[in-house]
């Protein structure tokens, strides 16, 4: 079965992981930057572990460096993204990454991203928005400007506010302030969590920065109890199984508990996280619960169904999307 033509929505990507590899090299190479360190003989980005992951990860991110090259960036990545059939895509964009957290050169990084997503939907039929986000290994302090600027440019594109980065890194309410902030500007809010820091992690996020969305949050399945908050609260998690087996933070495809947690009531959708970085593409990652857990066209239909529900975009977005998801007649 292929599922590669099959109409897809992905909620949780991050702009800069998804940049492939000879993408960056070139960018390196134009800016004479030796990042031959980064990369495997074969071309690849080279890591031990997630820890590392992060390392290598903001190393790839110093080739960016201006709004030209994330427009060059978002139209790559769109690209690709659009040939496996996504024709709606959320990505986490970091102002630490854009500017150094400075609201007036995140506006302009941000125009750069827009004009090069309202070109890719003209040519490849994808819609992008934006989420902004704060790096927690950089601290509660450096999530306030992030959260600032994301405030400030909340609207069509910019659609939500959430945190990625070291999950160990501090507690949930350690970063309230930020997410209180971005709440108090109407956004939506999700958080990484459960990946690494199980579910206790999960349950005081939920708590103390009251997300609509958690993304990973697959140390859930080990407790019962936040399972039922998480059901009575409507929470949707933002799953990425390809991200999870090769990071280890399962031990393979057949132990990832996405279908136990699907059987569980729970609202869960596929994504690809960094897909250059985890050998991944949302065809694979549809490949492999097919092949591990059986699902087929249906379960895919309903999980995109359940995606659109719980993205950050405004109705008549999701209207227009609802339309790409429909059977060809």
């Amino acid at each position: 079965m292929n599922f590669r033509e099959l109409p897809k929505v992905e909620l949780h990507t991050h702009l800069e992981g998804c940049a492939p590899p000879a993408f960056i090299r070139q960018l390196a190479h134009e800016k004479r930057l030796d990042l031959s360190g980064i990369f495997t003989a074969e071309g690849g980005y080279d890591f031990r572990d997630f820890d590392h992951f992060l390392q290598v990860y903001e190393a790839a991110c110093t080739t960016l460096q201006s709004p030209e090259d994330f427009r060059r960036l978002t139209m790559a990545v769109l690209e690709e993204t659009a040939s496996h059939g996504v024709v709606y895509m959320e990505t986490f964009v970091s102002p630490d990454f854009c500017g150094g957290g400075d609201l007036v050169a995140w506006t302009d990084y941000l125009a750069a991203m827009q004009e090069a997503a309202a070109e890719a939907e003209d040519k490849f039929g994808i819609t992008l928005k934006g989420i902004v986000t704060g790096i927690r290994h950089f601290g509660p302090e450096a999530c306030k400007p992030a959260a600032l600027c994301a405030a400030e440019t909340y609207g069509d594109f910019i659609t939500g506010y959430g945190m990625a980065g070291g999950e160990m890194v501090g507690r949930p309410a350690d970063y309230a302030y930020s997410f209180d902030l971005a709440r108090e500007a109407g956004m939506p809010l999700t958080c990484h969590a459960g990946e690494w820091g199980g579910a206790l992690m999960v349950a005081e996020t939920i708590r103390d920065l009251r997300v609509a969305r958690i993304g990973h949050g697959i140390g859930a399945i080990d407790d019962p109890t936040l399972i039922d908050e998480i059901l009575e609260k409507d929470i949707v998690l933002e799953v990425c199984p390809g991200s999870n087996v090769v990071l280890k933070a399962v031990d393979g495809w057949a132990s990832h508990p996405i279908a136990k947690l699907r059987d569980a009531g729970v609202k869960v959708t596929v994504s690809t996280d960094d897909p250059p970085f985890f050998h991944t593409t949302m065809t694979a990652e549809y490949d492999m619960l097919h092949q591990t857990f059986g699902w087929g066209e249906d379960e895919f239909k309903a999980l995109n169904a359940t995606a659109l529900a719980a993205a950050f975009c405004d109705d008549d977005t999701k209207a227009r999307v609802a339309k790409r998801l429909e059977p060809a007649q």
